[in-house]
């Protein structure tokens, strides 16, 4: 399997306690400092992240236009669920 390509360095400063859990945990699992923090940096993104990234898309196609009408979606939707009264 190959490796994905990777950015440029980054420097970055953490609060002392944090950079000691994260040297614990790599030692313990005979890893990088620097997996370590690709793997928190993916559970985040994977969460928290995602739900933000998502707000920046939905943002987006507002502004691009790309909307619906909520009487035109509570219409579809009534119609759905109860196709008699449509």
């Amino acid at each position: 399997m190959s490796k994905p390509p990777l950015s440029a360095p980054l420097t970055l400063r953490l609060p002392a306690d944090v950079l000691a859990d994260i040297e614990r945990i790599a030692a313990a699992s005979d890893r990088t400092r620097s997996w370590v923090i690709v793997r928190a940096l993916r559970a985040y993104l994977a969460g928290e992240g995602s739900d933000i990234l998502a707000i920046v898309k939905g943002r987006e196609e507002i502004a691009a236009g790309d909307v619906h009408d909520m009487d035109d979606v509570i219409k579809e939707i009534e119609a759905i669920v109860n196709p008699k009264a449509a």
